[in-house]
């Protein structure tokens, strides 16, 4: 039996684009307190989308409860405060100051000298602390995508989900990144949703995955247990193999693809 009032439960969630439903009867959980979890899947299978309704960003009918509260019922207000979503494209560069963009996300919430520790403390902690003075417009896709991370982390929020938040890194710091939202899940019990391309990089750093196709869940677990050479055929179309290196880490070593 499963405790609904423990972490965050999904029920019967369905996402739609005008007519089209995106996302159909989506359940899932309960996902404890200080857990990454990774949304996999194919190009269109309804993860961005997902990400979405759970932000309460689309048109979406279901339940999302948090520790026991359905999130659809409280004010906008309370749910940003619970919530913070990083999408996956962001917004042009403009001449506003780094430190100032990611101060703007929590100036409401707290005083300005507050607001500047915090964003401060959020740059450094993903060895970007040197950008703190740069204009917006200056920055790389990179540098732009780590500062809309920190901007979701000032925050300091319950929930912190990320679509595709290692898309336009380098491996170095797509290390960093995953490294630095699995030790917040642990310090401060945030649940950590991120969408992932890289199905290593999700096995590496995810505690459970949640797979995604044609906008149902195929199957959610810890990763060690469900990603197999028969799931990776079904849901990407690839031959692979899984095996664990000389650390213990799991490996997919890709051999081709499959017919359809």
């Amino acid at each position: 039996m499963t405790d609904d009032k423990a972490g965050l439960v999904i029920r019967g969630l369905t996402v739609a684009y005008g007519r089209k439903k995106i996302v159909r009867s989506f359940s899932l959980g309960p996902v404890p307190r200080g857990e990454v979890l990774a949304l996999l899947g194919p190009n269109a299978a309804g993860k961005s989308t997902l990400l979405r309704g759970i932000a309460g960003l689309g048109s979406a009918s279901g339940q999302v409860v948090f520790d026991g509260v359905d999130l659809a019922r409280l004010p906008r207000v309370e749910r940003a405060k619970r919530i913070a979503y990083m999408p996956q494209s962001q917004p042009p560069g403009i001449r506003l100051a780094v430190i100032e963009a990611v101060m703007s996300a929590c100036s409401g919430m707290i005083g300005r000298q507050a607001a500047m520790r915090e964003a401060y403390d959020a740059l450094a902690r993903l060895g970007a602390d040197e950008l703190a003075m740069l204009p917006l417009s200056e920055l790389s896709g990179g540098q732009r995508q780590i500062v809309a991370l920190a901007q979701a982390i000032v925050r300091r929020p319950e929930i912190l989900m990320l679509d595709e938040p290692t898309s336009a890194l380098d491996l170095k710091h797509q290390i960093h990144v995953m490294e630095c939202t699995t030790a917040l899940a642990r310090e401060r019990g945030t649940i950590v949703i991120a969408v992932l391309h890289d199905v290593p990089l999700a096995l590496r750093y995810a505690d459970s995955v949640a797979v995604l196709k044609d906008g149902s869940l195929k199957v959610h677990g810890r990763a060690e247990e469900i990603v197999t050479p028969q799931l990776l055929a079904d849901v990407y179309g690839i031959e692979a193999r899984v095996e664990r290196c000389s650390l213990g880490r799991i490996q997919i070593m890709v051999d081709g693809t499959l017919s359809r």
